[in-house]
């Protein structure tokens, strides 16, 4: 066993079991108030959900020995079968399974609650919950075992992928599109205001997922070595180029540089260099960034145009992001690597996984629409999902407001009626 290596990488699984609440306040403070708890929730549940799942079969299907074509993997695994302690990966990695294991872990974790973003405001907690569970099984693990796995199908095709511009964000991204294709539009979608309640929160969510991408990204080349250190320079270099073009972008259409296009802009650029940033260099990666950053500013805006409602653009960053990276390392790729024959095998990986996860991912959506109803309930989206699926509001609003200076301090307790008033006005 190498114990630096191993230490290496059980740090970045750490960091990236961090990218998840980063996710959640990230996506948490983009909502209405009324509805932040759900939000954080829909990402919290899938470090239960996802974790459990892992372990009873889902390493198996994606890193287990393959059943034949490069698809799935064999069973051999469930419940971590024949993998103890001392077990190390092969190719003389000297790495623990059980270290690689849970590495690829927070990678399985954090994909669907990506997707929760693009269904905000308006589906039953448990519903996602199902959703998740049978998304995971069916479409995450067999790509990942496509994508990662020495005998999976695009791996063996060379396709360039080595953080998860395919598995992870085209995957996501184009499932929370089909998604949300089959659930329908918020209630008041393009008429009432839906601006995000909390833009600090925003700023903190994309700093942690900053700070978290590095173990993402870096943390993928199993080693403390030399291309662990070009990732992470290429991740720093292309999330700033990003959050560049992005302003830019937003300063010459919108006229204003704002803070939710800075933290926009940042993820962008996590995304686009995540399939890209081993193989190229730190120029290639300020491209990327650039490119990433302009391009996805100005994707978020077709749901408006085409009529879909992607609540919070999770389709114009991480789909529109994730192509653009894995099409430009064919481009970009050092070392003679890229060139035509490179760009057409990253087209044949970034399209394969976009057909099959939407085709899947909308098939699941109209079992779950049927088997419990996906769409919450229309009294719940407009009163707020906290209150009806959690039984809780994210704030306490009961000492603020009009009146006098003492409410909230007095002896006597606020009425029913006046505590529904304050959310009611809270809510609007």
């Amino acid at each position: 066993m190498n114990g630096a290596d191993t230490a290496f990488v059980l740090i970045s699984a750490a960091l990236v079991m961090l990218m998840t609440p980063g996710l959640a306040f990230f996506y948490g403070g983009m909502v209405r108030v009324k509805s932040a708890l759900n939000m954080l929730m829909m990402s919290f549940i899938s470090l239960g959900i996802v974790t459990v799942l892992w372990v009873l079969y889902g390493y198996s299907l994606a890193f287990g020995d393959d059943i034949g074509g490069g698809l799935l993997g064999d069973l051999d695994h469930i419940g971590l079968k024949g993998i103890s302690p001392e077990t190390l990966t092969g190719d003389g990695e000297g790495i623990p399974v059980l270290a690689f294991a849970l590495f690829q872990l927070m990678f399985a974790v954090i994909t669907p609650a990506l997707m929760s973003g693009a269904l905000a405001d308006r589906v039953k907690f448990s519903a996602w919950a199902l959703f998740i569970t049978l998304w995971v099984t069916v479409v995450y693990f067999p790509v990942a075992h496509w994508v990662w796995h020495a005998d999976g199908w695009l791996f063996k095709l060379k396709v360039i992928d080595f953080a998860g511009g395919t598995a992870v964000h085209i995957n996501a991204g184009i499932g929370a599109l089909a998604a949300v294709l089959v659930v329908g539009k918020r209630i008041g979608f393009t008429k009432d205001p839906m601006r995000p309640h909390s833009l600090p929160l925003v700023m903190l969510g994309a700093a942690l997922l900053w700070f978290g991408w590095f173990g993402f990204n870096a943390g993928s080349a199993l080693a403390a070595n030399g291309v662990a250190a070009n990732m992470a320079m290429n991740t720093q270099v292309a999330t700033g180029a990003a959050m560049l073009g992005w302003l830019a972008y937003e300063r010459i259409r919108h006229g204003a540089f704002t803070t939710l296009g800075a933290a926009s802009g940042a993820v962008a650029g996590l995304v686009a260099i995540t399939p890209a940033g081993a193989a190229v260099n730190a120029l290639g990666a300020i491209l990327i960034g650039l490119v990433a950053g302009a391009v996805c500013s100005w994707a978020v805006s077709l749901k408006f145009k085409l009529g879909f409602d992607d609540s919070l653009d999770v389709v114009g960053v991480h789909l529109v992001g994730g192509v653009i990276g894995t099409l430009l390392v064919g481009v970009l790729a050092t070392d003679g690597v890229g060139g035509l024959t490179q760009l057409g095998r990253q087209a044949v990986g970034a399209f394969a996984v976009l057909a099959y996860s939407f085709t899947v991912s909308w098939i699941l959506a109209k079992v779950v629409e049927a088997a419990v109803g996906f769409r919450a309930g229309e009294d719940a989206e407009v009163g707020g999902l906290d209150r009806a699926f959690h039984a809780e509001t994210a704030y306490d609003f009961s000492a603020v407001g009009g009146g006098s200076a003492t409410r909230g301090t007095s002896a006597a307790p606020a009425t029913a009626g006046n505590d529904k008033a304050q959310n009611k006005k809270v809510d609007a």
